[in-house]
């Protein structure tokens, strides 16, 4: 039987899909495989979710209707290396850097979708941004929107934006935990727990994201809901203006990008 997905690699971040396909009911596990060189991987992944696992690539490609390259940068030649027949399938790369003429040196004859995903897929809070060579159909893109849904939010963009998205998305989690763990440090300082500090702020970061997300307000309004003339609140946003806390997010962002162009050629 022929799988509908399967997974060239079997690590952290496909596993994070798996298990948002299977959480969301996207695919049954019976149509779902993966593809792992190691037995402990193959076992614990097999156990896990109640798929089948390959030993080779080769395998789960030929075994699938969608191939999700799901594999570190420095292994993605040995894996066509070992001739993948991947003609008019979809595959979904989530490898970092990876462009779309890099992969249709590879594969000439399949429909290819660049994905950058982030950290939060873990937790089906993902976001990623996507983009589509011109062999790819609004079916296709479809399907893709209900993979990638399964653990978050995705929007497709142009491959010239895929290194925005690593900054803006793939590379943001990073900063949002320092600011969590700042704000912890602040409640431990005035005598809060390191249990509790750390638990608020996390709430109050995702409160603040599902407040921008679900009211569609733009940031500025709802910053400007919170602050009270004369109140708390703004003598802390004056404070965060003075030590530079927007340039300094905007310039972790714009050098993660500075970096992902030079990794991609860009």
């Amino acid at each position: 039987m022929t799988a509908d997905i399967g997974f060239i690699g079997a690590g952290k971040m496909a596993e994070a899909l798996i298990g948002g396909l299977l959480a969301k009911n996207v695919f049954p596990k019976e149509g779902i495989v993966a593809s792992a060189p190691s037995e402990a991987t193959r076992e614990r992944v097999s156990g896990t979710y109640g798929i089948r696992v390959y030993g080779t690539a080769a395998e789960a490609a030929a075994d699938s209707r969608i191939v999700v390259l799901a594999v570190k940068p420095k292994h993605v030649q040995g894996v066509f290396a070992e001739g993948l027949d991947l003609s008019g399938k979809l595959l979904v790369s989530i490898v970092a850097g990876l462009t779309v003429d890099k992969l249709k040196s590879y594969v000439p004859d399949a429909k290819i979708v660049r994905v950058m995903p982030n950290h939060c897929c873990m937790v089906l809070e993902g976001a990623m941004g996507y983009c589509c060579d011109q062999s790819v159909t609004e079916s296709d893109k479809a399907e893709v929107e209900g993979i990638l849904s399964a653990v978050g939010l995705a929007a497709e963009v142009g491959e010239d934006y895929m290194d925005a998205i690593t900054g803006i998305a793939g590379s943001s989690p990073a900063f949002m935990y320092m600011i969590i763990d700042a704000m912890a440090d602040a409640g431990v300082l005035n005598g809060l727990s390191r249990k509790d500090s750390i638990e608020l702020a996390a709430q109050s970061m995702l409160g603040a994201a599902k407040m921008v997300l679900e009211t569609g307000k733009h940031p500025d309004v709802l910053r400007d809901e919170v602050c009270s003339p004369g109140g708390t609140t703004i003598v802390g946003v004056r404070a965060a203006e003075d030590m530079g806390l927007r340039s300094a997010v905007i310039a972790a962002i714009d050098s993660t990008i500075e970096k992902s162009r030079r990794m991609s050629g860009n």
